[in-house]
């Protein structure tokens, strides 16, 4: 199948990277020359493991290329994927206004093209969202009849930074969203070659199964995150009794990791976007309402927490980990950032490190102050006191001799081998 996809962000630039594992042909269409010429150069632009081999083994096969001319890469393939940002606006609902653009290129190029093409939703949008802004979009603008000219249908995205490849090669569930036959036949044979349960519905419930999974999930470690908040204030380890809890076949180990809460492009939009959207609706979700309330205060507690120990005001303070979880250079919403401005604010001297996403938490905050080093090893020289905001490997191996820890992530070393060591909620 050839297989153009909009966006050469993480979603989209690991998802055609695997369909071209798969034997697909696939061209990535990205505004970014520079992103462009480095997949085209066999560079991966994101870090995520075993993206890079395969991003090298296919563009070397010939099987994906990058480009920023859509009408090109429209004109010659048999399906388009939108895979562009849906970040969030000022008032925390959904960002459409790339989706809305790239529905109005695919139209005008389906204008002059003849034959069928159908055109994939892969972006995490809210329910209506591919039939009333995408669909509505390119018919109006080509002049086609949309379910016999073109066709619209949602796959939603399941992938877990860190875990990307693996995620998309053997996923959980493959969730296809569509109202006509066609269009279901088309994503069936995309597909045919990973074996995992293929879940066919309409268009605005496979929407709403990526909101609801989202959603599920940010709840999961709000409510283990109070319930390690109340565990800590009783002197009670919330770990034993999260052992406790999954050895009840009802309850599921994952996501009940307490700390100082979740971060990344996809929980904390998500959320805040369905509530927006049921607000819309005139229904007030106080459930997740109370999710994001209690996610936000979270990390702060871990500033708190280190008040208790050591005077901020003037002190070098280390953070270690600025990334949203391990195995990612993925910044966006991490708790590292609220904990730097609390820090900033109380007049400590901040030294950070993270093994991959400094870079990024350079571009992404630029108005927190930090010193960057170049190891942990470096941080722990010159802070007084230690914050744990990202649970890499390598800060096991540390030792926190002599060190005030506040840990909002549970690393045992620290727990181990710190003078004073705090967990955030255990």
């Amino acid at each position: 199948m050839k297989i153009s996809i909009i966006g050469a962000g993480y979603v989209g630039l690991v998802t055609g990277t695997c369909f071209s594992e798969l034997g697909h042909e696939v061209v990535v269409v990205d505004i970014n020359e520079e992103k462009v010429k480095a997949i085209n150069s066999k560079k991966c632009p994101i870090y995520e493991p075993g993206l890079e081999e395969m991003l090298v083994r296919n563009v070397d096969s010939k099987r994906l290329r990058a480009t920023t001319d859509i009408k090109d890469v429209v004109m010659n393939t048999d399906v388009t994927y939108i895979a562009v940002g849906t970040p969030m606006k000022e008032d925390r609902s959904i960002d459409l206004r790339y989706i809305e653009k790239a529905s109005e290129d695919i139209g005008n190029v389906l204008k002059e093209k003849a034959g069928y093409h159908l055109v994939v939703v892969k972006s995490t949008v809210v329910p209506g969202t591919t039939e009333n802004i995408v669909g509505a979009t390119i018919s109006k603008i080509s002049g086609k009849k949309l379910g016999t000219e073109f066709g619209i249908a949602m796959n939603p995205e399941f992938l877990r930074e860190g875990s990307a490849v693996e995620d998309f090669m053997k996923p959980d569930r493959i969730v296809i969203g569509a109202n006509d036959e066609k269009a279901r036949s088309i994503l069936e044979e995309i597909y045919k070659k990973i074996d995992a349960p293929k879940l066919y519905v309409n268009i605005k419930t496979a929407e709403m199964i990526k909101y609801a999974s989202n959603t599920f999930l940010a709840t999961k470690i709000s409510f283990i995150n109070e319930i390690g908040n109340i565990c800590k204030l009783l002197g009670i380890n919330v770990f034993d009794v999260v052992k406790g809890m999954t050895l009840d076949h009802r309850i599921s180990p994952y996501f009940l990791r307490a700390g100082i809460g979740f971060g990344g492009s996809c929980f904390p939009k998500d959320t805040n976007a369905i509530i927006a959207l049921a607000k819309k609706l005139g229904y007030v979700p106080r459930l997740l309402d109370a999710v994001v309330e209690i996610n936000e205060t979270q990390p702060l507690r871990a500033v708190e927490l280190l008040k208790k120990h050591i005077s901020l005001k003037g002190k070098n303070i280390g953070v270690l980990g600025l990334a949203f979880k391990p195995n990612t250079d993925d910044v966006r919403e991490t708790r590292a950032y609220p904990i730097i401005r609390a820090l900033n604010e109380e007049g400590a001297v901040v030294y950070a490190y993270d093994p991959k996403a400094m870079d990024a938490f350079k571009k992404a905050y630029p108005d927190v102050k930090v010193i960057f080093c170049k190891s942990a090893e470096e941080v722990l020289k010159n802070a007084e006191a230690i914050i744990i905001a990202t649970e890499w490997d390598e800060f096991e191996k540390l030792s926190y001799r002599n060190k005030i820890v506040v840990d909002g992530r549970y690393v045992k070393a620290a727990k181990e081998t710190a003078k004073i060591y705090e967990g955030v909620c255990w």
